[in-house]
């Protein structure tokens, strides 16, 4: 039995598996991303979530949710049960041991046996090991198979934290914006209900005529359209950020913080396409169902041959139980089994056909995800680019709006300005600042949405005092 053994350990370490052996595939990738000159390896996409996003509230969302939101939770579980996938599949490695024992008493009638004494005790004890000998790999592949799978669940794991890192970080700029346009709104509805009386006395006096009030009026009308719409999309935005939190629709606290304010990430260079490969999770997901496919290539390559397994039993059998560990009653077996698919051998063919494609189509779907994730690098880099540029000419708009506005009405107040100049200028003004909101609010996605191409967000926060430099 000894030397059985060790010969067949022997034999299934020099064996080979079956099958292609993983490489990754040469894509040919870009020196760097279009737009990009700097050839820096150093990436934004390098830095923590707490080091981009510095607003204390922000970063105290973007913990709350990683910690409590579901979407994280259930890749989290997903991750739990590739990993036990695979300890199962280790266990395949090693020799099967089962055991049993059984005790009962048996009648014979006295037809069938003509006995003084018709009752009998039974007992038995037994133990059977089974060893599969993994000459064709097979286990061994199987097992690449399932380690692939649980690195792919923890990638996954990480993408989700990517996109969720990202959607708190836009749900949170976006409700500041919604706030700060409607204190916009607020603001120039307190300016035309001014304007409105600074109109009503002047036609009580006669210098302007009726249609003059309610021009004003209706200016003032629109301004106060305006606050439920943004009320509502406000609300709105809160209960989405409430559910990306793990929580029921509910009001965000937050303080009252100028958008301008907000702190842009630093502009830290993309870095090397070649590193996006290992930095963006949903990459290392693509890549690794690729390893998985391939693994399952030499799964199936394997059905096509014998399996050879090891196998060994050691019992007891007696009609007393005090006989039961006595000489006599031991029973032994020790042999080789050798099995052979004959019937399913056309199916086991046609399931390597199907393995292989299955392959080829995990190798067409990871070069389309680092396509595709090149591309979001590169609309990344022009949108934060262009944004930020659109940003400022719009600031200059409205400083001159602004002056434009002073100047009208000043002019309007003594007379030498008609009543449609003030109006044109108050609205072209309002027009002005709630796109400016909106600009610096696209300045800020856009910076979410390089971060986020980039493969940044999924890493883990630092305790408090190392996130301070304490």
């Amino acid at each position: 039995m000894r030397r059985l053994t060790l010969m067949a350990a022997a034999a299934l370490l020099s064996a080979c598996a079956l099958g292609p052996d993983y490489q990754r595939p040469d894509l040919r990738l870009p020196a760097q991303f279009r737009l990009d000159t700097s050839g820096s390896t150093d990436s934004l996409g390098d830095s923590g979530w707490w080091q981009v996003y510095r607003d204390p509230t922000l970063a105290e969302l973007i913990a709350r949710a990683l910690q409590n939101n579901l979407d994280v939770r259930i890749a989290a579980a997903r991750v739990d049960q590739a990993r036990a996938s695979l300890q199962a599949t280790g266990l395949q490695l090693l020799p099967q041991l089962s055991a049993g024992a059984s005790l009962g008493e048996q009648r014979v009638s006295t037809f069938s046996a003509p006995l003084p004494d018709r009752r009998f005790e039974r007992s038995s004890l037994s133990a059977d090991l089974s060893w599969e000998l993994d000459f064709w790999g097979r286990i061994r592949r199987t097992r690449e198979a399932a380690r692939a799978d649980l690195l792919a669940s923890d990638a996954s794991r990480q993408a989700v934290k990517v996109s969720l890192v990202a959607a708190v970080a836009t749900q949170y700029f976006t409700l500041l914006a919604l706030d700060q346009q409607l204190d916009i709104t607020r603001a120039t509805l307190e300016l035309r209900k001014a304007f409105v009386d600074l109109t009503q006395a002047q036609f009580e006096r006669g210098t302007v005529s009726g249609l003059d009030v309610a021009t004003a009026q209706a200016q003032l009308a629109t301004a106060q359209a305006n606050v439920p719409t943004l009320e509502r999309r406000i609300a709105q935005t809160e209960n989405q950020l409430s559910l990306l939190l793990g929580g029921d629709p509910a009001a965000v606290a937050r303080p009252p913080h100028e958008l301008a304010s907000q702190p842009v990430s630093p502009s830290l260079p993309p870095g090397l396409p070649s590193s996006l490969l290992e930095r963006r999770p949903d990459l290392r997901q693509a890549e690794q169902a690729l390893v998985a496919a391939n693994a399952r290539v030499g799964v199936a390559k394997a059905a096509l041959f014998p399996t050879i397994s090891l196998t060994g039993s050691y019992g007891s059998l007696s009609n007393e139980m005090s006989q039961l560990f006595t000489s006599p009653a031991e029973n032994w077996s020790i042999g080789v089994n050798l099995l052979q698919p004959l019937l399913d051998a056309d199916r086991n063919r046609y399931q390597v056909d199907f393995a292989d494609a299955g392959r080829r189509v995990a190798l067409l779907g990871y070069e389309r995800s680092v396509r595709t994730a090149f591309r979001e690098v590169a609309d990344a880099l022009v949108g934060r680019q262009k944004t930020a540029e659109y940003e400022a000419a719009q600031a200059a708009l409205v400083s001159a709006q602004n002056d434009a506005h002073e100047i009208a009405l000043a002019r309007y107040k003594v007379g030498y300005s008609s009543y449609f100049d003030v109006i044109n200028a108050d609205r072209d003004l309002f027009a002005a600042k709630l796109t400016l909101t909106q600009a610096r609010l696209d300045t800020l996605l856009a910076s979410v949405q390089l971060y986020q191409a980039l493969g940044g967000g999924w890493q883990a926060a630092p305790p408090p005092a190392a996130a301070t430099g304490g």
